[in-house]
């Protein structure tokens, strides 16, 4: 089912019918949050020669032949690549079979998201490159072990201490329910899709106006995933999904412009939020104290983003889950951007990348026909969001949401999030390589790990977990 683009009551009926309609849905959707798949589902998941991979995808290719079957072949590594550089295009003589513009995309219409159509309506020199679909998200072996464990296993748990907080249990290293059923089972999936346990880069962020002109701010990340960590895999009994930092421990700090240096924040998230909330905290220098910072979380502006990109948008969706009831709304083929090589670059420099316009520059893009996952939040009654309706689009060989259309509370669509991911083939593992979300009603773009000029991401970093307290981060600031 597609969301048609209208201007008009019909989308604001259904949408103002569907917040009305709050209270009825939850008391009837706590009945759905676990549906077990059956023996025959469980039967069509493996690692070879079944109908769908562990992940839960279509191991056939469509009728078409446009979408490829996936194989459990990983990517080799290319000789001389040098572990914390940046990746070369493994496909570096492909070419784009075809491309989109404002002159002819009613005629892919099928295969575009209504964020996609709306950005040809509002920019008449926006394209779209479309190149040949390589499905190289193949993960280590571990992972998919794990996820066909978790598939017999995992539960949605409510929370019994955060009203509308939803978890799970039951589910180690990988996807959570390879065969989902609903919303918060895809959701699950999200939190719980394949990343490389450490990582220590950066996370540039740059707000640009409407005229190209725009300020980088340096965001160094340091990132432990414990979740990922293939110690906390089934054999590991001890290992709790509820405690905090169990998805992420996440250490941020501004090093320019030189007005905004030294500023901290340190997030910790449990993979399940089954029992605890978000933990945050920031550093101020000029303060000189750390304080808890309860307000990172939900629709408060991501961090130098000038209010164009909400804290719950990084890498899709991340935190707390409790502001909107999730829908799975099936599967369908999009354009999306996917094996991007060509952006994650060393030899770019900002300004190859963001357009005299504002925009990104669509020849560096990628964008590979997939079949996605259609993942929709609806704003709850009586709870707060600057987004009244987000629909993100979910690679199934992947969980990663590619893809996002995010809706104001009158109905109306406003941003279009776009994440640009590749395999990290010394990893075996996906990462992003730039984020970027537009503004269609503020003309304006903003982007996130523009860090082709900063050194490659280190997935070797290791620290003692004093590394994610708000201790450690007293003390850096104030020595």
């Amino acid at each position: 089912m597609r969301i048609q683009h209208c201007r008009g009551g019909n989308i604001r009926h259904l949408f103002v019918g569907a917040l009305v309609a709050g209270g009825l849905l939850q008391a009837t959707w706590a009945e759905d949050f676990n549906q077990p798949p059956t023996a025959e589902e469980l039967a069509k998941l493996g690692l070879d020669g079944t109908e769908w991979t562990p992940s839960g995808a279509i191991r056939a290719g469509n009728a078409e032949g446009t979408i490829p079957p996936w194989k459990n072949e990983p990517l080799p590594v290319p000789d001389g690549f040098e572990p914390g550089s940046f990746h070369p295009d493994p496909f570096p003589e492909d070419r784009p079979l075809f491309t989109i513009t404002a002159q002819n995309y009613r005629e892919h219409a099928d295969k575009l998201t209504p964020g996609q159509e709306a950005m040809f309506k509002t920019y008449p020199d926006y394209f779209m490159n479309i190149y040949p679909t390589r499905r190289t998200a193949v993960f280590q072996p571990h992972c998919y072990e794990a996820a066909l464990e978790n598939a017999r296993r995992s539960r949605i748990v409510p929370s019994d201490r955060f009203p509308g907080l939803l978890g799970f249990e039951n589910a180690r290293l990988c996807w959570a329910f390879p065969v989902a059923k609903n919303g918060p089972q895809a959701l699950s999936n999200l939190y719980t899709r394949p990343q490389v346990p450490w990582r220590d880069g950066f996370d540039n962020i740059a707000p640009v106006t409407g005229s190209g002109n725009y300020e980088i701010v340096t965001l160094s990340v340091q990132v432990y995933r414990p979740y990922s960590d293939p110690a906390n895999g089934w054999n590991n009994a001890d290992f709790d999904l509820t405690v905090p930092g169990t998805a992420a421990m996440y250490y941020q700090t501004t090093t320019a412009p030189a007005k905004q240096a030294g500023q901290v924040v340190l997030a910790r998230d449990p993979i399940s939020f089954a029992k605890q909330f978000r933990q945050a905290w920031s550093y101020s220098p000029g303060q000189r104290r750390v304080k808890r910072a309860p307000q990172i979380v939900h629709d408060n502006p991501a961090t130098s983003s000038d209010g164009l990109m909400t804290t719950d948008q990084g890498w899709g969706f991340n935190g707390p889950n409790d502001r909107f009831h999730w829908t799975l709304e099936g599967r369908q083929e999009v354009y999306v951007p996917y094996n991007a090589y060509r952006l994650h670059s060393g030899d770019l420099q900002p300004a190859d990348i963001v357009t005299p316009e504002g925009r990104l520059n669509q020849n560096l893009a990628r964008y590979e026909l997939h079949r996605v996952w259609k993942l929709k939040g609806t704003l709850k009654e009586g709870t707060t969001h600057d987004y009244g309706m987000r629909v993100l689009y979910l690679d199934e060989d992947s969980w990663w949401a590619m893809l996002g259309d995010h809706y104001d509370r009158r109905g109306e669509l406003w941003r279009l999030y776009e994440l640009h991911t590749l395999m990290y083939y010394d990893q075996k593992a996906m990462d992003l390589t730039t984020e970027n979300q537009y503004d269609m009603q503020a003309g304006r773009m903003v982007i996130r790990s523009l860090d082709n000029q900063e050194k490659g991401i280190d997935f070797s970093f290791r620290a003692d977990l004093s590394y994610f307290t708000p201790a450690e981060v007293r003390r850096r600031g104030l020595r």
